[in-house]
């Protein structure tokens, strides 16, 4: 059998925790009740067993040695997530660009996939998919 982690959690570096949280629980998403929610981290949970980690930039800094990415200038990951239909890809996206979020690029539509994308507060890359697995096997 292969290896499969039981949990995930992606840990991204924000510039304002507060901010980050409203943005992403004005998304949908919800806080993980089971992690920290304060002025340095809120868990927002994006699926079953998986999370991302909101951590101020600051404290951040002291989990590591590297330097993280300054993501105006580069891109180091896209969190690509898929959900039930077209329609709730562009209520995502558009929801994502009326609480400060940039567009990352125009929709896609390739006929199996649709795709749309935002940019977060804190210049992190969200790919927004919905997959027709009918029209992907047929």
């Amino acid at each position: 059998m292969a290896l499969t982690s039981a949990f995930t959690s992606l840990n991204l570096p924000v510039k304002n925790v507060a901010q980050s949280k409203a943005f992403f629980t004005g998304l949908g998403f919800g806080l993980n009740p089971e992690y920290p929610d304060n002025e340095t981290s809120a868990a927002i949970v994006i699926g079953d067993n998986l999370q991302v980690m909101l951590i101020d930039q600051v404290f951040f800094n002291t989990l590591t040695e590297k330097e993280s990415v300054d993501t105006g200038k580069y891109a180091q990951m896209t969190i690509a997530l898929a959900f039930e239909s077209r329609e709730k890809v562009d209520e995502i996206v558009n929801t994502a660009l009326s609480l400060g979020g940039k567009l990352h690029a125009e929709p896609e539509d390739h006929g199996f996939m649709y795709h749309w994308g935002f940019v977060d507060l804190d210049g992190h890359l969200w790919a927004i998919n919905y997959m027709n697995t009918d029209a992907a096997q047929g």
